[in-house]
């Protein structure tokens, strides 16, 4: 398989404007993100017209670009705005827009034609006549359902010319490309239409025929899916043609997108740098595991999943560190940083300082004084803004955590 002919995109998760700014200072090609209305995130930080409008500002002074979710899937009369949404996202300048619902798609091509589309995971194009008639409809990209294979990719790439956007990294849905309807049965949140309770995240009791004795089998975690990842196998995605590299999370935290993003821009610009000579840093890893998740798994990249996929017994996140500052000044004259408590800490602790480009740098506190000049112990208040020595020149948006548990 020859070398790509042009340099993956790497596309982060937006769940709100901070977030999203962190995700492109981190190395984010592009940061999908949702309006609202037509998204599924209903709890998300879903953004209002202005704060869109600052998000493409900064994304594309950035050279990155913004997409906008839209993939809800529509019951009669729910469209009725659609026409209205679609404009304001086209003459705001959104890079592209992602649907699944055909009457969606033909509303958004009706009223914004210089708006593009992506067909959102939720439609399930696995097959190459689907894509190419998604691409007759004038459709620029696909985003691949989740079971599809790398052996299937590749197979797509050579018969269809569309673009193909994957997941890589994050949580996976046990359901069919995501189109559960368990919580809408049991709690009448339509997955579907923004309101999952992931109900597949619960523990349920499994019971037998009654045949005599306790009929209670087990109590695990029967639809709990391990989370993806698929950082050792960057250079085969690449070399099969995949032009957009996926991370799932825009209900994740400010720690896990600078985390992940981080590992696979350096990832991404490593194997470009030297493809024949490419070799995974360890640290990634390491970096990666710092970022709360569940057990891992490769989905379906490789096949179908065996029983090793799913989290039975249980589906905790791990958590090794806590995010638990954010820099906003440093001073080198005086090496005093100045940070934005998000989580407690003490003196005498150790802290991580992380930015772009994989920097790293451990230190333990000395003393710290709030804004008022006063030695403080601790920075117990949410966001309380302090001052502590780092002899270490760190920058403006690098995110500071410490170790939570002994590991």
């Amino acid at each position: 398989m020859s070398q790509p002919a042009k340099k993956v995109e790497l596309l982060s998760p937006g769940g709100d404007l901070e977030k999203l700014k962190q995700a492109i200072r981190y190395g984010a090609d592009a940061c999908y993100i949702a309006g609202e209305a037509y998204g599924l995130r209903t709890r998300a930080g879903n953004f209002t017209p202005e704060e869109m409008a600052e998000a493409l500002d900064f994304a594309h002074q950035q050279e990155a670009k913004v997409y906008v979710v839209a993939n809800l899937v529509a019951h009669e009369g729910e469209d009725a705005d659609a026409a209205d949404y679609f404009r304001a996202l086209e003459s705001l300048g959104v890079d592209a827009v992602l649907i699944s619902d055909p009457g969606l798609i033909a509303i958004c091509q009706k009223v914004a034609s210089n708006l593009p589309i992506h067909l959102s995971t939720q439609a399930s194009a696995l097959n190459y006549r689907a894509l190419n008639f998604w691409q007759e409809q004038g459709l620029e990209r696909v985003v691949l359902g989740r079971e599809t294979s790398l052996e299937e990719i590749r197979e797509l790439k050579a018969k269809c010319s569309i673009e193909l956007e994957y997941f890589v990294h994050g949580a996976m849905c046990v359901s069919y490309s995501g189109r559960c309807v368990l919580s809408n049965y049991l709690l009448l949140r339509d997955a579907n239409r923004g309101g999952c309770a992931q109900p597949c995240r619960w523990t349920y009791d499994l019971y037998g025929p009654p045949t005599g004795g306790s009929p209670r089998l087990a109590s695990r975690f029967s639809l709990s899916a391990a989370d993806l990842a698929l950082i050792d196998y960057l250079p085969e995605l690449l070399k099969a043609g995949v032009d957009s590299l996926k991370i799932e999370g825009r209900m994740k935290s400010l720690h896990y997108v600078a985390t992940v993003t981080n590992v696979y821009r350096a990832a991404i610009d490593r194997y470009y740098a030297d493809p024949k000579a490419y070799r995974e840093d360890p640290d990634w890893k390491k970096e990666l595991a710092k970022a709360a998740q569940r057990q891992l798994s490769t989905g379906f990249l490789l096949g179908r999943p065996t029983a090793a996929a799913q989290s039975y017994m249980d589906q905790s996140e791990a958590k090794d560190y806590s995010f638990v500052g954010l820099v906003l000044d440093y001073d080198r004259a005086s090496g005093l940083a100045t940070l934005e408590q998000r989580g407690k800490f003490c003196v005498g602790d150790t802290l991580e300082f992380f930015g772009p480009g994989m920097f790293h740098q451990e230190m333990i506190v000395p003393w710290m004084m709030n804004e008022e000049g006063e030695r403080i112990e601790a920075c117990p208040h949410p966001q309380m803004r302090f001052k502590l020595p780092v002899n270490f020149p760190v920058e403006p948006y690098y995110l500071v955590r410490k170790l939570a548990r002994a590991q």
